[in-house]
């Protein structure tokens, strides 16, 4: 599957490149034909400062920012995107004025929690959620939801790449949108053309990754 790569590099910032791989693939709310590979996105150091750094250019020294919730795997660019923002004066509430920087737990049911011993990362703060891609909404629907259950207060979402602009009226910052791929395409299950057609499925996927079905 890898040798059918593509790479598809960010219009503002050349020097970042996302992989994607096209196909029929089943994610847990879609099916879709491209995957967006973010493997070494996330998880190569260069190219993880190289995020971090975009992504804060986005963002304005009047922005409060208290804990990076990092899903998907982001906790490398979670990381270096802390130190960007700090250094660009982005200002934190904390009481030792530095950002915290935090994944949350999926429990048996498959809800998002935070344990007793990071919780005070999220309640009263200033929380920007960072995504590796987002696609119908509703993975990061789940997000605001458990992040607003911990009386965190949302001031930034940023999704690498994301196929959708905003969601609860909350604008959603992307370095590669839906028109970087333009036959990019996402169907419902029950409702996928590819399977109507019979093309096998080449592999389940998530955020952190794929599993190939073998044939």
């Amino acid at each position: 599957m890898e040798q059918r790569v593509q790479y598809i590099y960010s219009k503002k910032f050349p020097e970042i490149k996302i992989r994607v791989i096209p196909g029929h693939f089943v994610t847990s709310h879609s099916h879709i034909n491209y995957y967006v590979d973010l493997t070494m996105t996330k998880m190569r150091e260069s190219e993880a400062r190289a995020v971090a750094r975009a992504i804060a250019s986005k963002y304005s020294s009047n922005t409060i920012v208290d804990t990076i919730v990092c899903m998907d795997g982001c906790e490398v660019i979670g990381a270096y995107l802390a130190e960007e923002l700090t250094r660009a004066g982005i200002v934190s509430m904390n009481a030792h004025k530095t950002i915290y920087v935090v994944s949350p737990e999926f429990n048996s049911t498959g809800q998002i929690i935070f344990r007793d011993n990071t919780r005070p990362m999220i309640e009263g703060k200033n929380v920007f959620l960072l995504l590796a891609s987002t696609t119908t909404g509703m993975t990061l629907h789940r997000c605001l939801e458990c992040i607003h259950y911990y009386e965190g207060h949302i001031t930034g979402i940023t999704s690498i790449f994301s196929m959708i602009n905003s969601i609860c009226k909350i604008p959603i910052s992307s370095l590669f949108k839906a028109s970087d791929i333009p036959d990019y395409k996402v169907y419902d299950h029950g409702k996928c053309p590819l399977c109507d057609n019979h093309v096998p499925i080449d592999a389940f996927v998530n955020g952190y990754g794929y599993s190939p079905i073998k044939s």
